[in-house]
């Protein structure tokens, strides 16, 4: 299981501590493999881009207008955390259907 997100995520850290066997993968540091990403916005088509982050509000309107995938690949940081790749499948966030999904507390 590997764990896509931002080590200064609080969401993050809460997500890796209920899943301690979870490989942890800075997206600033090292990035999303381009099939996780361009898997994970064939799934998650509306969802994927946190259009809610500081990072997006820095953004210029010409840069917002940009394909996402191109977005997220310039910025990893604009990718709604985290991204949770568990056996050939894609978790987004960490409500409680994806803690039930995962077996996270």
């Amino acid at each position: 299981m590997k764990l896509y997100g931002l080590k200064t995520c609080d969401t993050c850290r809460k997500a890796l501590k209920s899943l301690a066997d979870a490989e942890f993968v800075d997206v600033r540091a090292e990035g999303v493999p381009q099939a996780v990403i361009e898997q994970a916005f064939a799934q998650f088509p509306d969802k994927l881009l946190n259009t809610r982050s500081t990072t997006w509000r820095e953004l210029s309107e010409e840069d917002r207008a940009r394909p996402a995938l191109e977005l997220l690949a310039a910025h990893p940081s604009l990718m709604k955390r985290p991204l949770i790749e568990a056996e050939g499948t894609l978790y987004l966030g960490w409500d409680a259907q994806v803690k039930a999904a995962l077996g996270g507390v």
